[in-house]
């Protein structure tokens, strides 16, 4: 039942009741009952999926048997800012282990044409007033952010600790030594007093279980190993080897909406299948102005951070520093609350005002699509129905255009959930067969799998007992980093703690606590460190009771990683496992926490 507001909404020029319906029909015909299972794991004839084509094969190395303070495993933003807040704090004794060959994380593999990062690079690239570095644009292009990992990495001499082409297999702690010994695919057998488990949200690609794709007789690959060999050309396009080639890309999320407009300009012809559409707005790029970027003052990066982590949560603030296709809509629902400091409005009456906001914002989203697209069935089928963030939001000005080309076929799967199958040379969808020389599978990491399933290894703590059990009915953590009866050993990433678009302010600040409580474990001289029951069962049932209202809003949203493809009381969608009041209320939580220098909740052995 919708909340009655005042008066002067009720001209809005459309029906929210209406839309409503539309919303949930359109997020009805795409709710599966397979959940994350409609995606098969990338191993045995799929492993080929995660071969790594940017380095030389053959590489070996003889196994390391070394003893140190930590290990961290992932070098991409999270396990470099790990790994230089661990220095900052004078803990100079780590080892970091890395899948790929470099570091870098997701701007390692994510080579495609066009990839670029949506979140502006002031707020999303770290450390640049540490390393007194300027973005060249207010939205880098892959390549500029994987350079600026590796400027990290230089700037803290990461790169003698690091060990690349390496993948854990497994975590095991021993009592008596208490320390976790560290097995890797090299036959390492590290010992580490403290472990920091950096692998990301997203770093392990997954496929569509569509029957026949294991018999596919043309050629494929992922979008996370873009094959330049295959399409030709680079990062800026030129992809002059589709010349001939007919393409099917499946999945229409970010890496589409920047990859589709470079295929579709070189392919002899590009079928786009889409189950659902991309919400896709202005992207509207520019470089940094340089005289902008002199006037900025000591600390600004952290001020846009927080800045923009409130409002991305519709917290109020007194100017909007970001301003871009983010923050719009909480710009119009600023402009839509009461203006009179003295008049005051509920709790359900703000949660309306938001609700419209977010039409009237999804409203324009769709209206944009009739500027590009002149053909009606395809425009209609490009425009999402539902609320703006219940899928992360893309930002571009190619994509809608791309399919006015005369090469360029938008394959909607809605009705039928998704492509039927594969048989062939032939991708059959709705009945249709379409006859490719090749699949591209932009269809993202795993999300909502667990832990163990998404890193790629088990971590056994004390007396034997595995993580995956452990958090078999839910993520069960203190403050989302470290679990009882996994001492030394903590995560960073999404896990119970404050979720942001902007995932290195998260990871940042996760870094900073970690390397705190490190050093207070070595300072006490304490063997290790874990939570207790109590502390950790209180925590989670903070997250679940917070997460109620977030619970509501993703339950009414289309099927998506944000809430565990449809199946939030499952409990692993980013909405439902995240500390509600958002990031800088979660830092601030933390802040008072380390302050106090009691380290309540944790336990010492």
């Amino acid at each position: 039942m919708s909340t009655v507001l005042p008066r002067k909404y009720s001209n809005l020029g459309f029906d929210p009741d209406a839309l409503r319906e539309k919303y949930r029909e359109e997020r009805d015909k795409r709710l599966r009952p397979d959940a994350n299972e409609q995606y098969v794991e990338v191993e045995g004839k799929f492993a080929h999926v995660v071969d790594d084509p940017y380095v030389e094969p053959g590489f070996s190395r003889e196994p390391l048997e070394d003893d140190v303070d930590v290990v961290i495993i992932g070098g991409g933003f999270g396990g470099l800012l790990a790994a230089a807040r661990f220095r900052e704090a004078g803990i100079e004794d780590i080892r970091i282990i890395e899948a790929g060959g470099d570091f870098g994380g997701t701007w390692y593999w994510n080579r495609y044409p066009g990839a670029q990062c949506d979140i502006e690079s002031y707020c999303y690239l770290p450390l640049l007033e540490e390393l007194d570095y300027m973005p060249r644009e207010k939205y880098s292009y892959a390549p500029e952010i994987f350079e600026h990992s590796q400027r990290i990495a230089k700037a803290y001499d990461l790169y003698e600790a690091a060990c690349f082409q390496t993948k854990v297999t497994e975590l095991r702690w021993v009592e008596d030594s208490a320390r976790w010994i560290v097995s890797t695919d090299r036959d390492d057998a590290l010992k580490a007093r403290f472990v920091v488990m950096a692998t990301g949200p997203l770093n392990r690609p997954k496929l569509p279980a569509i029957p026949g794709i294991e018999d596919f007789e043309g050629h494929t690959f992922h979008t996370s190993r873009w094959d330049y060999e295959y399409t030709g050309g680079d990062h800026n396009g030129n992809l002059t080897k589709l010349g001939d080639k007919v393409v099917a890309i499946i999945g229409t999320g970010a890496t589409t909406i920047q990859a589709a407009p470079y295929v579709g300009a070189h392919a002899k012809h590009l079928y786009v299948f889409q189950r659902t559409p991309s919400s896709v707005d202005i992207r509207g790029n520019k470089p940094t102005d340089p005289e902008w970027a002199k006037s900025l003052k000591p600390g600004w990066q952290r001020a846009r951070r927080e800045n923009f982590n409130d409002m991305v949560i519709g917290r109020p603030v007194e100017e909007d520093l970001v301003n871009d296709g983010w923050t719009d809509i909480f710009r119009t629902l600023a402009n839509m609350m009461p203006q009179d400091k003295d008049e005051q409005i509920s709790m359900e009456e703000a949660a309306a005002l938001a609700e419209l906001a977010d039409f009237k914002k999804m409203n324009g989203i769709r209206a944009r699509v009739n500027k590009f697209v002149a053909d009606s069935k395809t425009a209609e089928a490009l425009k999402p129905w539902y609320r703006q963030f219940c899928k992360r939001p893309t930002f571009n000005d190619e994509y809608l255009a791309t399919f006015d080309r005369g090469n360029v076929t938008l394959v909607d799967t809605s009705q039928s959930q998704g492509v039927e199958r594969i048989v062939d040379n032939t991708v059959i969808a709705n009945g249709i067969s379409y006859e490719v020389d090749c699949i591209i599978f932009a269809t993202g990491f795993e999300v909502g799998t667990s832990y163990t399933r998404r890193s790629g290894y088990e971590i056994h703590g004390q007396n034997g007992l595995k993580l995956s059990d452990y958090w078999a009915d839910g993520l069960r953590t203190l403050h989302g980093f470290s679990s009882h009866g996994f001492p030394n050993c903590f995560q960073v990433g999404f896990s119970q703690n404050a979720f942001s678009v902007n995932l290195t302010a998260v990871l940042d600040d996760q870094a900073q606590h970690v390397a705190y409580i490190v050093n207070e474990v070595m300072s006490r001289d304490a063997r290790y460190v874990h939570p207790t029951s109590e502390a950790e069962a209180e925590w989670v049932g903070t997250i679940r009771r917070l997460a109620v209202s977030n619970t509501a809003f993703f339950e009414a949203c289309t099927p998506g990683y944000y809430n565990n493809e449809g199946d939030v009381a499952a409990g692993r969608g980013i909405g439902g496992e995240s500390y509600a009041p958002g990031l800088n209320v979660f830092n601030k939580l933390l802040a008072k926490w380390r302050e106090e220098g009691e380290l309540e909740g944790l336990e010492f052995g």
